[in-house]
């Protein structure tokens, strides 16, 4: 099994995301090829439409080009790329324009590939059952507060990801492990990233809430799957840390991390040292390798 990696613009501020990622599917037999991929189209979708649309189309055309998928560990760009993806097959007379700008460069997006988030593949390319053959430290009393983000379940008739709702697949990726998912009250409500720059003490307010209602539910962790998420949970709650807020913390960890730990992966393998917050703690939780037990 073979994608195309789209990893996005932020993934240099968390490469601990790529290094995990890229280590877990090796385990799993999925092979990531690595294409010279723009920009998702993100920064300027609400300031010009069809630069949007001829970034992501450019992206879709070189995937469809080497007759491959294309798989993003961010759910900001999987959002974007698949609100793209739907507006250029609502819209035939919108590609056709689009068409014509890449064929400058040889290239031409025919809406046959399709865009996947990493969760997305684990979850129906491999399947859980497949995963859970390979757990060989399995997590024991480790309690996991589950953050989808908001990018990939809505609008939901467009990422199609899970129900927007009552979303499930996130938890059963974590509990796969040996995990548990706490229940929460926050668990779909945004992390504050995208105000990070226009309103930087909402943006605060609104992570420190989530932490707060995580901490309260009785989580050792949160569990994220998305770049800016990250960076928000870790890197943000490390910076109230200097400033001494009186924030109570919660750390939190990529899924691969999480994951990679309990496939018998090293911590140096899924960039845990990188984390700023917590990145010891959670070896504390893992059972004995299943190999070795009497």
């Amino acid at each position: 099994m073979m994608f195309a990696l789209f990893l996005g613009c932020k993934i240099p501020y968390v490469p601990q995301y790529e290094m995990s990622i890229r280590a877990v599917l090796r385990v799993l037999g999925l092979d990531l090829v690595h294409l010279e991929f723009n920009c998702c189209g993100y920064p300027v979708r609400h300031l010009d439409s069809r630069s949007f649309l001829f970034a992501a189309a450019r992206n879709f055309a070189l995937a469809e080009k080497e007759r491959l998928d294309i798989v993003t560990p961010c759910k900001c760009c999987f959002g974007s790329l698949k609100k793209a993806e739907y507006y250029l097959k609502e819209k035939p007379g919108l590609r056709a324009e689009i068409n014509l700008r890449l064929r400058e460069e040889g290239l031409r997006y025919r809406g046959v590939v399709q865009v996947k988030h990493f969760l997305s593949v684990l979850f129906h390319d491999i399947e859980l059952d497949v995963i859970k053959d390979k757990i060989k430290n399995p997590y024991k009393e480790l309690k996991i507060a589950v953050h989808y983000g908001c990018h990939a379940l809505r609008p939901s008739n467009v990422v199609q990801f899970d129900n927007p709702v009552t979303p499930t697949k996130f938890d059963q990726l974590v509990e796969l492990t040996g995990a548990t998912s706490v229940p929460w009250s926050l668990k779909l409500q945004c992390c504050g990233n995208p105000l990070m720059g226009k309103n930087d003490k909402l943006a605060r307010d609104l992570m420190a809430k989530k932490v707060a209602d995580g901490l309260a539910a009785g989580a050792d962790y949160l569990c994220v799957a998305c770049t800016y998420c990250q960076i928000q949970f870790d890197l943000g709650q490390s910076e109230m840390a200097a400033a001494r807020t009186g924030h109570r913390f919660l750390p939190s960890l990529l899924y691969p991390q999480l994951l990679g730990l309990s496939l018998g992966l090293s911590e140096e393998t899924l960039g845990l040292d990188q984390n700023h917050l917590g990145e010891g703690r959670i070896r504390e939780y893992l059972t004995q390798p299943i190999g070795a037990r009497s």
